[in-house]
């Protein structure tokens, strides 16, 4: 809708695993790396594991476009299956012929010989699993057994796990340990700092086709703070901004345009009170802090404009009249503090 406006080619912040989109900071560069690296050893699982939208599923896209034509892939992406389901759909992605009423045995040893045939042929066989973390303990199960498909040099079957922190507390379970022991490769996503969400919505305008600065600093730091660096939300927000902007025929796009569009993303009761609050100087917590020094101050005010007026004798029947803690606490409070 808006593309024309902002002269793209095409929208820049969709949701979708686009591998081209995918901007490698260091830690994306190196759970891509330890993906490759697993995906090279011999055998056992990989995992990958990060919040909700932090990009797991762009750098495992990312790993298919890299790996080499020698390599099968089965990518399950509705983890909510059954021991005999799982397998069904590992063999069907494989193109591997199985009866209507074959048992769980008959499709594991119709996916052996399988692994056999592409071993003995110089191919490599991978399983990836998204949203691991709904896996089943007897499917988790299941999957630590398909490790044991073997030959006397290496494991015929390689499994890349994709899932939220929920998977490592699942792995973490005693009944699971044995297949915890078999990770040889893990990586825990990060959400983005302030300065890469910046850069990456700037990579992904470039990508698109958008050459400037779109969005005012102001608006960026709304984008990051609203979004806590998870992609998902900055591509959300910022796709909702721009449809804002081009409402308005706006070219910049500024702080009130992303303010709105983070309501209507995330909902008014969502915002964060870190872009609407004062600045910390004024603060409740500042000012409460800063409160008996402010009358102190206002005190030796009075006093020095009371000695410039040359009320000497109503100063000292002041001060004969009051307690002398006060007094003392008066006088002597700024020095101390001052010291």
């Amino acid at each position: 809708m808006y593309q024309d406006f902002f002269g793209l080619h095409e929208k820049p912040f969709s949701i979708a695993p686009d591998p081209r989109y995918l901007y490698m900071t260091e830690q994306h560069r190196e759970a891509l790396a330890h993906l490759l690296f697993g995906v090279g050893d011999e055998g056992g699982f990989i995992l990958l594991t990060g919040e909700v939208g932090t990009g797991k599923t762009t750098i495992c896209r990312s790993l298919l476009n890299r790996l080499p034509d020698n390599t099968d892939v089965a990518f399950i992406v509705n983890p909510r299956l059954s021991v005999d389901e799982l397998l069904q759909s590992i063999c069907d992605d494989l193109s591997i012929v199985y009866s209507d009423n074959a048992s769980i045995k008959d499709l594991v040893d119709a996916l052996n010989q399988f692994l056999l045939n592409s071993y003995a042929s110089g191919r490599n066989t991978i399983l990836i699993i998204d949203e691991a973390q709904n896996l089943a303990d007897e499917v988790l199960e299941q999957l630590r057994l398909l490790t044991n498909l073997e030959t006397n040099e290496k494991k015929l079957l390689q499994l890349i796990l994709l899932g939220q922190p929920e998977l490592n507390e699942k792995l973490a379970q005693t009944n699971l340990r044995q297949l915890a022991q078999r990770v040889t490769a893990r990586f825990h996503l990060k959400p983005l700092s302030e300065s890469e969400t910046i850069a990456y919505i700037q990579h992904r305008l470039y990508v698109a086709g958008y050459r400037g600065e779109l969005f005012s600093k102001s608006a960026l730091k709304c984008i990051h703070s609203q979004s806590v660096g998870v992609p998902r939300l900055v591509n959300v927000i910022c796709d909702r901004a721009m449809l804002g902007a081009y409402a308005e025929s706006q070219s910049l796009i500024e702080f009130p345009i992303v303010l709105e569009a983070c309501k209507e993303v995330l909902g008014a009761s969502f915002l964060s009170k870190s872009t609407l609050r004062l600045p910390a100087i004024f603060s409740f917590e500042r000012l409460s802090a800063l409160l008996p020094l402010l009358l102190i101050a206002i005190m030796i005010l009075v006093i020095i404009l009371t000695f410039q007026q040359g009320a000497w004798q109503e100063v000292l029947q002041i001060l004969s009249r009051t307690n002398a803690n006060v007094v003392a606490s008066t006088f002597f409070m700024p020095i101390i503090f001052l010291g």
